[in-house]
């Protein structure tokens, strides 16, 4: 007979559920025997205060700052909102309104400068105490930390000397600041520490520091050179992607990657070609040479599409002469490198030819030849802000196409 109390039991299985389910978080075991540093080691951190902000009401500016109330969605958009990307001298005088996050703030006595920032464009906001900054709505700025999202009101003025810390030229003073969303206050990394140009090796130094629990050093505020400036590894990028997607670099390599795609849509659509969107679920491999991830499908065995190929020589059979698929693809290569082959996507064409296969090459060549072109022209500024972080020389092509054939091939 078993000795359990069937409450004790039936509690048990109910705090299973609720943690499963994520409902509840169990706390950290503390031996009662356990010495007293172990006992401090299980205790669950306490979490961080967080200082609140309180606006002086008597301000005669309260209410163009501070935190707003949750977007319930309950009133009509009214309100035209300015990119920052397309700020320049031409808006010189106007009152814009932007949604922007907070990159940094210096703020001290009757002044505050703020970095502004929206996906890799940065704007200068200032404020200076007048007639429509308080002091109150510096000390709000001072109080805002890193990577909040802001709703920003305020005038473009041109400075007498460009601003060369930011990707935009002039200045944004600000007359109405409101805190969207807060950011927490202490971050895993800084914005400006993840974008910061490091060789491999100080990159694994890092990761070898924050394995062990320890800090990179930091460089003072005010620059000092002898003092190198914290690094953030490949670890730590990993484990917050998200902070680390908003770099200037990282954000446009994603940005290259859709703009690979939408090129290679647009070159073949003008040669008339038909996008298809094929099977990824198969019944079993589409083609030999590689392996396949298998999987059980409602009680039948199935793989994942290895390729398209089958599909596409379908469709130039049923008459549609040229087709393409931007897709994934998944071969259950065990590589064993950092650059395997298990999952990407493919960029696939099928097409046929009346004459000879040359009529294909040039199809090719063409292709490339407007990706490559568009690119460097159309995406110059994603170009740039992945060479201030990775500097590369510029790509070179020749636009003739390579044509062999097969006795110089065999040579």
């Amino acid at each position: 007979m078993s000795s359990r109390n069937p409450e004790v039991t039936r509690d048990v299985k109910l705090l299973s559920i609720l943690y499963e389910q994520g409902l509840v978080k169990p706390k950290a075991y503390v031996d009662p025997n356990a010495s007293n540093d172990k006992k401090k080691k299980g205790r669950a951190a306490k979490p961080q205060e967080v200082p609140v902000f309180k606006k002086d009401e008597s301000d005669p500016l309260a209410e163009n700052y501070g935190d707003l109330p949750l977007n319930m969605s309950q009133d009509l958009p009214t309100r035209s909102w300015t990119k920052i990307a397309e700020i320049d001298e031409s808006k010189v005088g106007q009152e814009l309104w932007l949604r922007v996050r907070l990159h940094t703030c210096r703020a001290k006595g009757k002044a505050a400068f703020l970095v502004m920032r929206q996906q890799s464009s940065t704007l200068q906001g200032v404020m200076f105490v007048g007639d429509t900054v308080s002091k109150g709505m510096i000390k709000y700025a001072q109080y805002l930390s890193n990577e909040s999202i802001l709703s920003v009101h305020g005038t473009v003025v041109k400075p007498e000397t460009p601003i060369e810390s930011c990707t935009q030229k002039v200045e944004f003073h600000i007359t109405k600041l409101f805190c969207v969303s807060a950011a927490a206050r202490v971050l895993p990394f800084q914005i400006e520490d993840a974008a910061r140009k490091v060789t491999l090796e100080e990159e694994k130094a890092a990761d070898a520091a924050a394995a062990k629990g320890e800090e990179t050093k930091k460089s003072d505020k005010r620059g000092d050179k002898n003092t190198p400036a914290p690094t953030v590894g490949m670890d730590t990028r990993l484990d917050n992607r998200i902070l680390d997607l908003r770099t200037p670099c990282n954000n446009a390599i994603f940005r290259l990657n859709s703009g690979v795609c939408r090129l290679f849509r647009e070159y073949l659509y003008t040669q008339d070609f038909v996008e298809i969107h094929t099977p990824k679920i198969l019944p079993g491999a589409s083609e030999g040479g590689a392996n396949v991830f298998e999987l059980e499908y409602f009680g039948k065995a199935a793989c994942l599409a290895q390729s398209p190929q089958l599909y596409k020589q379908m469709a130039i059979c049923a008459d549609l002469q040229r087709v393409f698929e931007i897709g994934p693809v998944f071969r259950a290569e065990n590589s064993n490198t950092h650059r395997h082959l298990c999952e990407f996507t493919g960029l696939d064409f099928e097409m046929q030819f009346n004459e000879h296969y040359f009529e294909v090459l040039d199809v090719i060549g063409g292709l490339f030849n407007s990706i490559f072109e568009n690119l460097n022209t159309r995406y110059a500024a994603e170009l740039e802000a992945i060479n201030a972080q990775h500097p590369f020389e510029p790509f070179k092509f020749s636009k003739d196409v390579l044509k062999l054939e097969w006795k110089e091939g065999i040579k």
